[in-house]
């Protein structure tokens, strides 16, 4: 087999024509890889992008660990709706809105954060005053879904201030008749088990922790594809995979810093492929390991 005769057509045509350093330097650029729980919610978000605006919207509670890609889940999702003009209106149209929760939500905290992205300010006055601003505001660019990143933030807060807050996201559901994605880790739920209606209305959408098997598998053929080396590492060996999996502990965020720095280093050494002592010796440090250092200084 010639150089880089394992990858897709196009990636082996352009890794032939870059230098080693223009192949390292295309290892940090975004690229998504698609797998089967992802095609899943990626589903269910244009699914609720397409409902009509009823009573009782349809939400969803995205969950996963960090840096399983729940972030690129929903950047791709917002990407292929984009703000657009809107001919005759006051407002552009904003069929998706993605906002981060405060790290310390307050109501009017988080309406800041909501009218940040439309370069708006909240106007002076009472919370009644600034609702009423906002809910306008959204109203005019006739968003559809609201995604709200980092959703657990709202823990950090007293249990007054989460049970505020969950009300704020009952009212806005309720009065624009918007789809809302929360995203957060595994504790969200839990927040909105203290609220028997909102539980019925957010429905949650689960990105698991990676396991040894077949999908696993598949991800790791995907990254074999389109990583500019010049011969094939055979990823899903048995072995092989067994360590990638152990060595970044289960995210595909993990995995891809895992599998770009051996690459790196298998492009800097001459060996071509990513092996065992490739692994061994690329500096790539596990989440675990990197949080003991710190625990440790």
């Amino acid at each position: 087999m010639s150089d880089f005769e394992h990858l897709i057509p196009a990636m082996a045509d352009k890794s032939r024509s870059m230098s080693d350093q223009e192949r390292k330097a295309w290892l940090d650029t975004p690229r998504w890889l698609t797998y089967t729980r992802a095609k899943e919610i990626d589903t269910k978000l244009e699914w609720l992008y397409g409902h009509p605006r009823v009573t009782r919207m349809p939400n969803m509670l995205l969950i996963g660990r960090t840096n399983n890609g729940k972030t690129d889940l929903i950047t791709r999702f917002a990407s292929r709706h984009p703000p657009c003009d809107n001919a005759g209106g006051e407002h552009i149209n904003v069929p998706v809105l993605v906002v981060q929760t405060p790290p310390k939500p307050t109501e009017a905290g988080f309406y800041m954060e909501l009218v940040r992205p439309l370069l708006r300010r909240l106007p002076n006055g009472s919370a009644d005053t600034k609702r009423a601003f906002v809910m306008g505001l959204l109203k005019g660019i006739q968003l559809k879904v609201l995604v709200i990143d980092e959703m657990h933030n709202m823990l950090s807060g007293t249990s007054q201030s989460q049970h505020l807050f969950l009300n704020v996201i009952k009212y806005l559901t309720n009065d624009l008749q918007i789809s809302i994605i929360g995203v957060g880790d595994q504790t969200l739920i839990n927040a909105f088990s203290v609220d028997e209606q909102l539980q019925n209305r957010f429905e949650p959408e689960i990105l698991p922790r990676w396991d040894r098997g077949k999908e696993f598998n598949r991800l790791l053929s995907s990254f074999e594809l389109i990583l500019p080396l010049r011969h094939p590492s055979h990823l899903v060996d048995p072995l092989l995979s067994m360590k990638i999996l152990s060595i970044c502990e289960g995210t595909i965020g993990e995995l891809s810093k895992l599998l770009n720095s051996a690459a790196r280093y298998a492009i800097d050494s001459g060996i071509e492929q990513i092996n065992d002592v490739v692994l061994t010796k690329c500096g790539y440090r596990p989440p675990s390991e990197r949080k003991k250092a710190v625990l440790e200084v």
